[in-house]
């Protein structure tokens, strides 16, 4: 019995097909791996990465003092957040890196949190690690920029959120200032569940 080539060929493309369907994750995912850290909590709590093991979480680096952008930054990820909830999207945390952590004090981020009026049910504000832990580890962790110059005290650091999948790597990066791309990290977001 012959089987035409043209048959097989189809059924070779169903299968295909069939088996790219029940494929969840992010299409080409950056997956940088996340490093261990170390540090407390705007509640002033001991917080590791092993706390956001297996959870999907948005990750961006802030500072309370920021003249620019940063309160905006906040404000994006309070959209990001909420609109997290209505979807009622389950085991999604968000994490601020305080990129100045001998001003940013767990009560001063406390109170920028407050602020804000966000929910920090599923939002963590973390400091308690040195100057230089931070700018390092944004650069090995992030292969983003923190950087505290000599004079003045604006941090210089870049403004993008960071998608973290349940396995601990980053999958992508966005813009998270002024272009932000809430439905696309809202359907990242999706597919990471």
């Amino acid at each position: 019995m012959k089987i035409h080539l043209s048959f097989l060929f189809m059924i070779i493309m169903a299968v295909l097909l069939l088996s790219a369907c029940g494929q969840k994750g992010i299409e080409n995912p950056l997956d940088y791996p996340v490093n261990d850290f170390s540090a407390v909590t705007e509640e002033n709590i001991p917080f590791e990465k092993k706390n956001l093991d297996g959870k999907i979480w948005v990750a961006d680096f802030i500072f309370t003092n920021c003249a620019d952008v940063c309160p905006p930054m906040t404000a994006n990820m309070t959209k990001l957040q909420k609109m997290v909830a209505d979807e009622e999207l389950k085991n999604v945390e968000f994490v601020s890196f305080s990129v100045d952590p001998t001003i940013d004090t767990p009560e001063i981020l406390s109170a920028y949190a407050k602020n804000f009026g966000l929910n920090t049910d599923n939002w963590t504000f973390l400091t308690g690690y040195s100057q230089e832990f931070i700018e390092t580890y944004a650069r090995e962790t992030f292969k983003t920029l923190v950087k505290k110059p000599q004079e003045g005290n604006q941090v210089i650091h870049q403004t993008y959120f960071f998608l973290v999948g349940p396995d601990s790597k980053v999958k992508k990066i966005y813009d998270g200032y002024k272009e932000v791309p809430y439905d696309e990290m809202l359907d990242d977001i999706k597919a990471l569940q």
